[in-house]
């Protein structure tokens, strides 16, 4: 295994400024605002030859007995737990705090090593570091996580504190994939209780408030040799309903995450009906090319009234996404969710999907003989063969003539004919035209 370092803090400390640098990414939010990361994120990084993970987690309040501060705090003492060293990051221009000693004697009795990095001191002398031998944790090392000062020594040190690499074992395997699922779906219809329901642990903050989750979490795990990487993101609000900053942050990387991810879960809340921001993020998953799978949850809470409700919605408003299995769950109960999962497998199954030349070929001119495209005054299209032009999602090109007069109306037949015959059940399809050049435009135009 890789070793692991924590970055443990209290709010505003510069956790996730520190967690983008060593990860080289942007995957952490990073905002002037105290309380940003809740949930602990995990990042591959690398110090020279050494390569570890690294967790950022969300700003520390030992002190919390309930509510989400509590529940951030659980979500740091567990990162701590499976830690090999710790890296406690302290404020250089606000000086030692009670909250920071209140950190220092946790971290004390935990066992692990500690690593006390000021951060922000750049510009400032090294007595300002000096009062943070009080917290009794080790040696103060000035850092600038912003900048990079001194980064490079802080988890040089770390590394050096984990377990000798001699003992460290890494197990890859060649050709192997991870299949990235992305949960989304409106703030508080169960996403993060689903993520917790398919890891078979609390990883990630489930709180009745909506917006709890602001950024995109990836999580990995194993279900029946297969590998996954599940990516919990931030429930997306109406424009209009996007007031706060962070939330509007959250909303970009939870398309993001679309955009990145091979299967997309859509999450819809049975008690309380089809939204149009359903729609609306259903829209851009389909804009998006993403192969879907879509869990009702909060079945067992439905009446019968509100059952019947979602299915006339579904139909009305979410007619475009026929290709997507359906599955009603209790994410709380953990009712349906292993249907779910295997309904991921079959959406990027069919996604990635290779279709033969020749029998493209053969399906398209089935398709014709049931059914020709439709004249353009004295012009009708001729579509001669078919080949693939792409996966995720499968892309089929069309080369014909004329093919620039076919109306969308009968893109879409070809696009069901085609999901029908090589049964690609819960992706899209696109369907491309090319027509060919003719050789006598030339020669007729010289005429």
């Amino acid at each position: 295994m890789l070793p692991t370092i924590a970055l443990v803090g209290r709010p505003n400390v510069g956790k996730s400024t520190l967690f983008n640098r060593l990860t080289k990414s942007r995957n952490a939010l990073v905002a002037d605002f105290p309380g940003l990361t809740r949930d602990r994120q995990y990042g591959r990084a690398r110090a020279g030859e050494r390569e570890f993970l690294v967790v950022d987690t969300g700003g520390f309040e030992p002190v919390a007995t309930s509510g989400i501060l509590f529940e951030m705090a659980k979500q740091a003492k567990a990162a701590i737990a499976e830690s090999d060293a710790i890296v406690f990051i302290v404020d250089a221009r606000e000086g030692v705090t009670p909250q920071d000693h209140a950190i220092a004697t946790l971290l004390r009795k935990s066992g692990r090593p500690v690593i006390l990095a000021v951060n922000k001191s750049e510009g400032l002398g090294p007595e300002r570091s000096a009062e943070f031998h009080e917290l009794g944790v080790g040696d103060p090392l000035p850092i600038a996580a912003a900048h990079g000062e001194n980064v490079r020594d802080l988890i040089d040190i770390a590394l050096d504190a984990c377990a000798p690499l001699a003992a460290i074992e890494e197990v890859t395997e060649e050709g192997e994939r991870r299949i990235e699922v992305a949960v989304v779906g409106r703030p508080n219809v169960g996403k993060s209780t689903l993520v917790n329901a398919l890891l078979g642990e609390e990883r990630v903050i489930a709180f009745d408030e909506p917006g709890t989750t602001r950024d995109a979490i990836r999580l990995d795990f194993e279900r029946d040799d297969r590998r996954y990487t599940l990516i919990d993101t931030a429930g997306v609000r109406r424009r209009g309903k996007t007031s706060e900053a962070i939330e509007k942050f959250s909303v970009i990387k939870t398309l993001q995450a679309i955009e990145d991810a091979n299967v997309v879960m859509l999450l819809l809340d049975a008690t309380s009906g089809i939204t149009e921001q359903d729609a609306h993020l259903a829209g851009h998953i389909l804009e998006a090319g993403r192969a879907l799978t879509i869990g009702i949850n909060k079945w067992d809470a439905a009446s019968g009234e509100q059952r019947e409700t979602v299915k006339r919605e579904f139909e009305r408003k979410l007619g475009f996404l026929g290709f997507a299995e359906q599955h009603t769950i209790s994410a709380r109960e953990g009712r349906g969710v292993e249907a779910l999962l295997r309904a991921v497998d079959r959406a990027y199954g069919a996604a990635m999907a290779r279709l033969p030349t020749p029998r493209l070929t053969r399906t398209l001119q089935l398709a014709v003989e049931r059914q020709q495209p439709p004249r353009a005054g004295m012009v009708r299209p001729k579509m001669r063969y078919a080949h693939q032009g792409g996966v995720n999602p499968p892309l089929v090109v069309v080369h014909g003539s004329a093919l620039s007069h076919v109306p969308d109306s009968y893109r879409r037949y070809l696009e069901h004919f085609f999901r029908d015959a090589f049964q690609l059940r819960g992706t899209p399809l696109r369907i491309q035209f090319k027509t060919g050049v003719n050789p006598y435009a030339d020669s007729t135009a010289r005429r």
